[in-house]
């Protein structure tokens, strides 16, 4: 009968320790932590409104009614409207440029998430991260 007890005893401690073991392998998993998989800048042109090519057209074809006479006067006018208003859309497009950085993760549960950011992170591809404030930040972990 003591050894039966003694048997008993063995099989609840070795279960214990089994259990203790898987308990403490589950809170080492990290939810929020994973491997960068990249870092880019993106660039979105920007969206124009008409301002710019209608004052560039304006401004244009003041400039060039200036230059000639007659025949050729009117159609330094009509070049210098068209240039004008070219160059004023591409200057307003430029002007409403705006870019931003997309980071990717691959998640240690498995999901890849992208995260985009007006700064230019401190990651880097390969780096070990840890989601902060819901992926507002990133803190970078020892690998």
């Amino acid at each position: 009968m003591t050894q039966s007890l003694s048997r008993i005893a063995s099989i609840l401690v070795l279960s214990f320790a089994i259990g203790g073991v898987s308990a403490a392998s589950a809170q080492a998993v990290c939810t929020d932590c994973g491997k960068v998989q990249g870092v880019s800048f993106v660039e979105e042109k920007g969206k124009t409104s008409g301002v710019g090519m209608v004052a560039g057209g304006v401004v244009g074809g003041v400039l060039g009614h200036q230059i000639g006479s007659g025949r050729g006067n009117t159609v330094a006018t009509v070049a210098g409207a068209a240039g004008g208003a070219y160059v004023g859309n591409k200057i307003e497009q430029n002007r409403n440029t705006k870019g931003h950085w997309t980071v990717t993760i691959n998640m240690d549960g498995g999901k890849t998430r992208t995260f985009t950011y007006s700064n230019q992170p401190t990651v880097r591809e390969g780096d070990r991260v840890k989601l902060v404030d819901g992926g507002k930040r990133l803190a970078l972990l020892a690998n």
